[in-house]
């Protein structure tokens, strides 16, 4: 799955007109796993959200408290904002048929055009970021549109927005 990096300043506004103008599929919150309450180290997280939203309204809202996402209005996780380091991504999920009838999903590196023609449309686009040690993905049907925004390391690292 490739990823598209965009400026943590422009996550709430981006965020937003995700939720405006695309349409949730699926909203997945786990901790990054780490020391457990028995004192174990666990290599693998801990889901806390995972729902699908068809017919449900996921939203957000951002205070001086933190983050709190929300489905039908109802706080599912309170994200505090002490640990918020990097910005959301959005990644395409793309599908390519193979010559045997199989379905694979394309691979891509860094630098890649979002609206590469050779490439097969994605089927969904995921936000995704890290925060306060937990990994939060929500899932759109079909492609979110993006456009370059700015440089973060020439000549394969790009910022991007959405369009």
């Amino acid at each position: 799955m490739e990823q598209y990096f965009i400026p943590k300043k422009l996550d709430w506004i981006n965020l937003r007109k995700a939720l405006n103008e695309y349409e949730a599929e699926k909203l997945f919150i786990r901790d990054c796993g780490g020391i457990r309450e028995d004192g174990r180290y666990s290599a693998q997280g801990r889901e806390k959200v995972n729902e699908a939203l068809k017919g449900k309204n996921l939203d957000f809202r951002k205070d001086k408290t933190g983050l709190y996402m929300l489905i039908d209005n109802r706080e599912v996780f309170h994200f505090p904002l002490d640990d918020y380091d990097k910005g959301f991504t959005i990644g395409y999920e793309r599908i390519q048929p193979t010559e045997d009838g199989v379905e694979r999903l394309v691979m891509l590196s860094h630098g890649i055009n979002p609206d590469d023609s050779s490439l097969p449309e994605p089927r969904t686009s995921m936000f995704r970021t890290v925060l306060d040690k937990h990994l939060m993905e929500i899932t759109f049907k079909g492609k979110i549109k993006l456009k370059f925004h700015s440089w973060w390391i020439k000549p394969d690292w790009k910022y991007w927005t959405l369009a």
